[in-house]
């Protein structure tokens, strides 16, 4: 039974605890489905874990109600605790409602409705706490002591970690010629479970982790030898947004991981369009996480041939996080370039320019007079891959124009493009900062309150795109002598901030 493993189980033991695992009380069998299309493309033979079917769109069910199930009566009788805004959440809500138990579930109070709605549709009683996942976990472990309620981690658990293990299984059932599975990483908790589980049967499987560049918390304990708190985490990928990964689950994945993959933000919008493509499957950014990494990788390693498994791990996003997909998934995809052009200020040079393009789709063009003497264009091009987009500066700088790439510039990409059509005097002096806040009623009124009336906003940008947070791009006049006071402003706020004044997107159009 999952609740008499030990601290740290061998593989054999997980073997036995995912064999004798109650998840099936709760979890469903998912297909392995394949995607025809990018495998024809790809030229490998790609399926995809459709874990989205689950009951609550997650694998998390798994390792909830293996938990759970597994403790003993007086424990099941006292309830169960645990802390989410998420995935996890859900998974506890609903193991708790089948098996009978009081479950509570803490929450930061920025979530958003619709996540709390969730929790309480699968019969969870949610205390809003803290102003962030720190804060609640923290919240939640003080009431488990008080109230005697068992608390559920969200990865780093044996007994988590082996209800996790299920889904390899199951994939091996239905696949038994895999060559490499990629899998999302956040805290390991899925990771860990499948590698441990495959490599005690199929131990000549690679088993290959996904991370998000900006949350990669195994790639840096990998690095360090040991688990490390990362810095800062990026939220697009809320899913996998972990600063530390789990100790269990860091001695799993040292053990039988074969490699990670780190991939960007552009490239999970390009997995999540080739996941809706194919399968008809919308996933949250997490949820195709790892086959963003399973495309990168195929690349990297001129990979041919081969049975290749990515875990659709998640299906619960805003829908308006869509419309940022969209613009992002063909940057993604290499299959849209952003450049900044300089053209003379004359008759006839939009033509000039259009010629030199020939027959390619503009996707993007945005201009404003700005003097007598030049113009800065911002356009967006669709190419078929990187040698067409050097092949179209190459050939704008033969014509004699100066050509900027921003394909790569997140501020270009995120503000800039909606912004063209105004720069600062001259003897204006800004400072540029982005910024990530909560989306939460009162985020804006407060950043203006607490920046607005002691320095003025010179520039300003926002735009809403469906996540938990939002980016605002800000300018502000001040000088050398007052930026330290102006940085002292930005640390009192509490947002996530940095100085962006050196973009090259931001000094070619409105610096």
């Amino acid at each position: 039974m999952t609740h008499d493993l030990s601290a740290q189980p061998s593989g054999a033991e997980y073997l036995r605890a995912v064999l004798s695992s109650k998840v099936y009380e709760a979890a469903q069998v998912t297909p392995l489905q394949p995607m025809l299309k990018l495998s024809e493309r790809l030229e490998n033979h790609i399926w995809v874990k459709r874990e989205d079917r689950q009951p609550v769109h997650s694998f998390k069910l798994r390792g909830a109600y293996a938990m759970i199930a597994g403790l003993s009566r007086a424990q099941k009788e006292a309830g169960v605790i645990a802390a989410s805004a998420g995935n996890h959440a859900q998974g506890v809500a609903l193991s708790a409602k089948n098996l009978g138990l009081k479950a509570l579930i803490v929450m930061p109070q920025n979530t958003p409705s619709i996540k709390v709605d969730a929790v309480r549709g699968f019969g969870g009683e949610v205390l809003l706490h803290g102003a962030n996942f720190d804060e609640a976990k923290a919240k939640a472990i003080e009431l488990s002591a008080s109230k005697n309620m068992t608390f559920i981690p969200p990865f780093d658990h044996p007994a988590v970690i082996a209800g996790q293990g299920s889904l390899g299984m199951e994939m091996l059932q239905q696949n038994s010629r895999i060559d490499r599975i990629f899998v999302p990483v956040g805290g390991g908790g899925l990771i860990s479970g499948v590698a441990v589980l495959v490599k005690q049967l199929f131990p000549e499987i690679k088993v290959i982790g996904v991370e998000s560049k900006d949350s990669a918390c195994l790639y840096a304990a990998l690095k360090a030898g040991k688990p490390v708190d990362l810095e800062r985490v990026g939220l697009f990928a809320d899913g996998v947004a972990v600063k530390r990964i789990g100790d269990e689950t860091f001695r799993i994945c040292k053990q039988y991981v074969d490699d990670v993959v780190l991939v960007d933000g552009d490239e999970i919008c390009a997995a999540m369009k080739d996941m809706f493509e194919n399968v008809r499957a919308v996933a949250e950014p997490s949820g195709a996480l790892s086959l963003a990494g399973l495309k990168k990788y195929v690349k990297q390693h001129r990979i041919k041939g081969e049975t290749l498994v990515n875990i659709l791990s998640g299906a619960n996003l805003n829908f308006h996080t869509l419309r940022y997909v969209s613009e992002r998934c063909e940057i993604g995809e290499k299959h849209e370039a952003l450049l900044a052009v300089t053209i003379p200020e004359q008759k006839g040079s939009f033509l000039k320019f259009c010629h030199i393009l020939g027959s390619r789709a503009v996707t993007e063009f945005n201009y404003r007079y700005a003097d007598e003497k030049q113009a800065c264009i911002f356009v967006g091009v669709r190419i078929s891959g990187e040698s067409e987009k050097n092949e179209i500066i190459r050939q704008l700088q033969q014509g004699g124009y100066d050509v900027m790439d921003l394909s790569n510039d997140d501020v270009a990409k995120s503000h800039i493009r909606y912004m063209i059509g105004g720069r600062a005097s001259s003897n204006q002096k800004e400072r540029l900062f982005s910024f990530e806040f909560p989306e939460q009623k009162g985020a804006l009124l407060k950043f203006l309150e607490t920046l607005g009336t002691h320095w003025n906003i010179s520039l300003f940008h926002y735009r809403a795109h469906g996540a938990d947070y939002g980016n605002v791009l800000a300018g502000f006049q001040t000088d050398e002598k007052d930026l330290a006071n102006l940085n002292l402003y930005l640390e009192k706020l509490g947002y996530v901030y940095q100085d962006v004044t050196q973009s090259p997107a931001y000094q070619y159009f409105l610096g």
